[in-house]
């Protein structure tokens, strides 16, 4: 009978030990399943629902009464670089795709945009790729960024996408590098031709011949969307948490490479006297005022890749008022942290289990008997 008990008593430990075994290893799925959840899914919807429309005066006075204007909500973000097949990595195309992939669809179902501005460097390998590479970037482009039919999609075309100089195109398919070249000629053409319809929009009470044989624009002035930043020195004026590092304001910027040089700048001024300029291209951010009342914005970029705290811009716009702010997506450095302490934690829980490590409970618990015994 003893040797029977004793059978018994072996049967049942081993039985608590596989019990136990299992128990650990339901822990440990459910924490890894937790962190992949939180850090690939949630933290993007918790960190962007923080974020909301800037109001916007909607009113306009039209004689003695008072009307609403309609508010048009835009999104706009720059240079998302996705990877090619010639410097990407596969591993890096994965997680940052699939990291702007979740925030961008992440925004569009949380802030519900009516249109959405990407001010270019879309592609990272643009310039150089093959036919084949091409579409299937372009393919990634189309799922990444795929967005209902009632939301706009407008993109800006960056040097990273077409290259420079006589393929650089920006808004409005102008091309601005200022020697001549047939296609700058013919953008300097319909710049002109668009400067004269704002003009005569400008001038509704007292148009002069010229503007009454067109279809004149509504009497409101343009924002430009650009990828290159207008002409200015360096960053050395910007601040911010997301502005380009210290080291790096105070070096100079090259003209036609870094930004747009000073006559391409002036004409655009000059021509379409924009009342907001929106850039891209230095994956930084940067507030300029150009002339009296011309704000110039620099759009940080998109990608992980560039920045630890991407970021977009939210924009309330009527026909004669904005307000912009700005929405930042998950801190990379947050995302690694989290993923460290469950690493952290699971290395805890196998120790424990091994009895490598007394268990925090049974520690607590002695420190509790003892003061009871003081």
């Amino acid at each position: 009978m003893a040797i029977i008990g004793l059978g018994f008593a072996k049967q049942n430990l081993h039985l608590f030990s596989l019990k136990k075994s299992q128990l650990l290893l339901l822990k440990l799925i459910a924490i890894i399943l937790a962190a992949l959840l939180f850090c690939e899914f949630l933290i993007y919807y918790v960190v962007i629902a923080q974020c909301n429309w800037p109001e916007v005066k909607a009113t306009v006075h039209d004689g003695e009464k008072e009307r609403l204007q309609p508010v048009l909500k835009a999104m706009f973000l720059a240079d998302t670089h996705l990877l090619g097949e010639i410097r990407g990595h596969w591993l890096d195309k994965l997680r940052r795709e699939w990291q702007m992939e979740t925030a961008f669809q992440t925004a569009l179902w949380l802030l519900q945009p009516e249109v959405v501005f990407i001010l270019g460097d879309i592609f990272d390998e643009g310039k150089w790729s093959s036919s084949q590479a091409w579409a299937d970037d372009v393919e990634r482009f189309h799922r990444i960024f795929r967005h209902p039919r009632h939301v706009q999609l407008k993109v800006v075309a960056g040097n990273h996408d077409i290259g420079f100089h006589y393929h650089f195109v920006m808004v409005n398919s102008v091309a601005l590098e200022g020697d001549g070249c047939r296609i700058c000629s013919k953008a300097e053409a319909e710049l002109t031709g668009i400067s004269h319809k704002l003009n005569c929009s400008r001038e509704q009470e007292q148009p002069d011949s010229l503007c009454v044989q067109g279809k004149q624009l509504p009497a409101s002035a343009p924002i430009l969307l650009q990828h290159f930043p207008l002409y200015r020195r360096s960053d050395a004026g910007c601040s911010g948490e997301d502005a380009a590092p210290p080291g790096e304001r105070d070096l100079p910027f090259q003209e036609r490479y870094d930004v747009l040089s000073r006559e391409a700048s002036q004409k655009l001024l000059w021509w379409l006297q924009p009342r907001l300029v929106l850039s891209g291209h230095t994956h930084s951010a940067c507030e300029v005022l150009h002339g009296a009342n011309t704000l110039e914005i620099s759009v940080p970029s998109f990608s992980w890749r560039n920045r630890n705290n991407p970021s977009f811009i939210m924009g309330s716009v009527t026909a004669t008022e904005y307000a912009l702010s700005k929405c930042y997506l998950p801190l990379e450095h947050k995302v690694l942290a989290t993923y460290t302490g469950a690493a952290v934690f699971l290395v805890t829980l196998i120790l424990v289990h091994l009895e490598l490590l007394p268990s925090p409970f049974h520690f607590g618990w002695n420190l509790l008997r003892k003061s009871k015994r003081k």
